[in-house]
């Protein structure tokens, strides 16, 4: 009877666990989507992933466009809450643009699933399906583009940045930062070794922010400067 009811407390599948067994489900749900994309995932397989009975997950989430909704809010919403904390401190621009660069990267080294995700959303919108796009701009993209071009703006009027436009710099940027998680398949057979090792995402990393310092930073003469200068 004790083991028994030891098996039942540890079950996700039902209603008494509702933090655990909704983080269940939205992190077989991240593998699912970033596998299948929206179209070819399964909720069945979601709820198999995360170890809930089928009605368990619709008890959370109403249908399978709502638990996409709620995989976007996890993946902007961490990144939102990411980069906020550096965006809110009080650092000159040149540091505040680094450390910015900086946190949005490990997000991304420890969410190498988000960026098929957010590809799929970009790639799907327009396509006549559903989706999340406008309020996925409105909520994250926006804000978070403002404190970004704040940066920029004061790194100009202080002369520590060249002229740049901040609608064709910061998807740039962002760019630059996610671009290797997307394509590490590519750069697996490139190399042939592993793009995800952590001394790799350390190279990376460094080469990251010494390509965006130096197409930033300038010296006081107005010539362009790297971050290694």
């Amino acid at each position: 009877m004790v083991m028994k009811a030891a098996a039942s407390k540890s079950r996700l599948g039902s209603r008494g666990r509702p933090e655990q067994s909704r983080a269940a489900i939205l992190q077989a749900a991240v593998r699912e989507f970033a596998r299948e994309g929206v179209a070819g995932a399964r909720t069945d397989a979601i709820a198999r992933t995360a170890k809930v009975n089928k009605a368990l997950l619709y008890y959370y989430f109403k249908d399978k466009e709502a638990l996409y909704g709620a995989v976007l809010d996890q993946v902007f919403g961490g990144l939102t809450a990411c980069v906020g904390e550096v965006l809110s401190q009080d650092l000159p621009p040149r540091e505040k643009i680094i450390a910015y660069a900086g946190a949005h990267f490990d997000y991304v080294a420890s969410h190498p699933l988000y960026p098929r995700i957010v590809q799929g959303e970009m790639m799907g919108a327009g396509r006549g399906r559903a989706n999340h796009l406008e309020r996925i701009v409105k909520k994250y993209f926006r804000p978070l583009f403002g404190r970004v071009a704040e940066i920029l703006k004061k790194g100009q009027l202080a002369g520590e940045f060249r002229h740049v436009d901040p609608m064709q710099f910061v998807p740039s940027m962002i760019a630059v930062i996610v671009f290797y998680f997307t394509s590490a398949a590519v750069m697996r057979l490139m190399s042939g070794k592993d793009p995800m090792s952590a001394e790799r995402v350390a190279a990376r990393r460094a080469a990251v922010l010494d390509f965006i310092s130096a197409a930033l930073f300038q010296h006081p003469s107005g010539t362009s400067r790297g971050a290694r200068q």
